[in-house]
């Protein structure tokens, strides 16, 4: 009889849960997909942040996965989670500030279970961590959804909604921020010039800071890892294929030299074409040097070279030329731009310093670029991200993406930087090593 007594009151508990998640979950005016959303923030970034099935589960009580999220105004907030276990039965810890709650998950199908009420006190993004306390099965749950409900009026939520067209991973990579620079028009320009400051601390592992970009390519410095970081230098075949091997034999690009230990190969994946790197350590705090020229040889085809140093030092090393087929063409389009490539890192800041930049016509004329129009990519122009913006210092110009601050540019904003002081690059051209 006791036994009878304790399955229905188990089964009355039950049902007045599925009631409670039923009305929350009709209640809900925002649901934010873990798959595009989450981060794992503790012990480090790692992971993909989401299974197959776009739910996020973990069995390490030592792992925080952490959920990005954009308010415009203070309000109210109630939580929840679509949440299920493997087997067995666990409580989780929720942290948003300083507000702290458990919930109890169980129950091998996705359940809405509520959290608790949370109050925002300002604009920007919130923050909301998820840690394990304990279990009986395999993983502590597997989230798939959370849920924001709020009668504040006027509140609009902003976050990673859907995956179409892979937004998933690109929202978790972070909106990439660029400069266009102005340039003098009708004059055939060949060197492009310009100095990359990161500041220290705004070096995570997945960024490109992207120096000297043209029409056909880019030239710039990345964190590929904890322990390696390159310049990279690429020019695009003009065949439009992601696949280099789908490049017909005459437009390829052609390396026609390289600096010591500089790696040349191919690329994919982005359009396609000729890709070199050299393994170097720069530094952050350090400013760099990067120059590059872009010549048509007279024969239906474009040759690009481009040079690195430390500002501090007082020499260049050539890093590569290539030859680019079915192109003639001066120096076009000059631009910066700054980079997340890594999604795992997607939730770290990152900030650059783009500086005395100048350009240099075929009668050895420098011109100094004064002025930058600023743009993002989809994920920021999408509003899938909001944490991206640009700007002056008065001297150099500015680029900040990922980290989830409470900031977001104007695209199509035009910056000036402050030419007085400032003097034309001292190079000596035809002292440039070639190889």
């Amino acid at each position: 009889m006791k036994t009878s007594i304790r399955l229905i009151v188990m089964r009355l508990t039950c049902v007045a849960a599925l009631l409670l998640a039923s009305a929350f979950s009709q209640a809900a005016d925002w649901a934010v997909p873990m798959a595009g959303n989450t981060f794992r923030t503790v012990p480090e970034p790692g992971g993909n942040g989401a299974q197959r099935n776009g739910t996020v589960a973990w069995s390490n009580p030592v792992d925080v996965f952490s959920v990005f999220f954009h308010v415009n105004r203070p309000g109210d907030l109630r939580l929840a989670i679509k949440a299920a276990a493997r087997d067995g039965r666990s409580t989780i810890a929720t942290r948003v500030g300083q507000d702290e709650f458990e919930t109890v998950v169980e129950g091998t199908e996705p359940v809405v279970r509520e959290i608790g009420n949370v109050k925002v006190n300002d604009t920007g993004y919130i923050r909301v961590d998820f840690q394990g306390v304990e279990r009986t099965g395999n993983v502590f749950a597997e989230i798939g959804e959370l849920l924001i409900s709020s009668d504040t009026d006027g509140l609009n939520v902003e976050f990673v909604r859907d995956n179409k067209g892979g937004m998933f991973y690109w929202g978790r990579r972070g909106p990439s921020v660029h400069l266009s620079y102005n340039v003098p028009r009708d004059v055939n320009l060949r060197y492009a010039y310009s100095e990359v400051t990161v500041p220290q601390g705004q070096d995570p592992i997945g960024t490109f800071y992207m120096a000297n970009g043209f029409g056909q390519g880019y030239f710039g410095f990345q964190v590929n890892s904890e322990k390696e970081r390159r310049v990279l230098f690429s020019v695009w075949s003009p065949f439009k294929t992601d696949n280099p091997r789908d490049i017909p034999k005459e437009q390829r690009i052609i390396a026609l030299a390289h600096g010591q230990d500089v790696h040349v190969g191919e690329f994919g994946n982005e359009g396609s074409g000729g890709q070199s790197y050299l393994v170097y350590p720069w530094k952050a705090g350090s400013t760099y040097r990067f120059l590059t020229k872009v010549e048509p040889d007279g024969k239906g085809n474009t040759v690009y070279t481009s040079w690195f140093s430390d500002k501090t030092a007082n020499e260049w090393q050539l890093i590569a030329s290539f030859q680019r087929p079915k192109t003639d063409t001066h120096l076009q389009g000059l631009h910066s731009f700054l980079e997340s490539f890594s999604p795992t890192h997607g939730h770290i800041g990152r900030r650059a310093f783009y500086g005395n930049v100048w350009v240099c016509d075929v009668e050895d004329k420098w011109y100094q670029c004064t002025q930058a129009r600023f743009s993002v990519d989809a994920t920021g122009g999408g509003r899938h991200r909001l944490d991206f913006t640009g700007g002056s210092d008065g001297k150099r110009f500015f680029l900040r993406n990922c980290g989830f601050f409470n900031e977001t540019g104007r695209p199509g904003e035009t910056f000036t930087s402050d030419a007085s002081g400032t003097s034309e690059p001292d190079i000596d051209f035809h002292g440039l090593p070639t190889e």
